[in-house]
């Protein structure tokens, strides 16, 4: 018994270990989301605000920061268009490092979620 455990765990650990490396993968609806720098003009109606993230205290350090970043967009992508928005007016960005963490070990992004015609 305790060897069947033990090779179900090495085979679903490293599983675990790096599903963690990936950034997060947009929806199909999410894909149709823009990001923006400035507030969008013309026939936007403002949805409210929502916030994108990626990584934690355990996966940031297996995560390149490249991929905290793109996850993290794309998360916010994502709840975005849950919310019926298809441009995000990109208000802050900030990179979190766990006590004891080797780097990034979480990328937040924050916008205001609008729905343009």
């Amino acid at each position: 018994m305790v060897a069947k455990m033990t090779a179900v765990l090495s085979v679903l650990l490293p599983v675990f270990l790096f599903a963690g490396c990936s950034a997060i993968s947009t929806t199909p609806e999410g894909r149709s989301v823009e990001l923006v720098t400035v507030k969008p003009a013309g026939n936007c109606k403002p949805l409210g605000d929502a916030v994108g993230s990626q990584g934690n205290w355990f996966t940031g350090d297996y995560t390149p920061n490249k991929n905290l970043l793109i996850g993290a967009r794309n998360d916010l992508r994502n709840k975005a268009a849950e919310m019926g928005g298809n441009y995000v007016w990109v208000q802050d960005s900030s990179n979190t490092n766990a006590w004891g963490s080797k780097g990034t070990s979480n990328t937040t992004v924050l916008g205001v979620v609008y729905r343009c015609e």
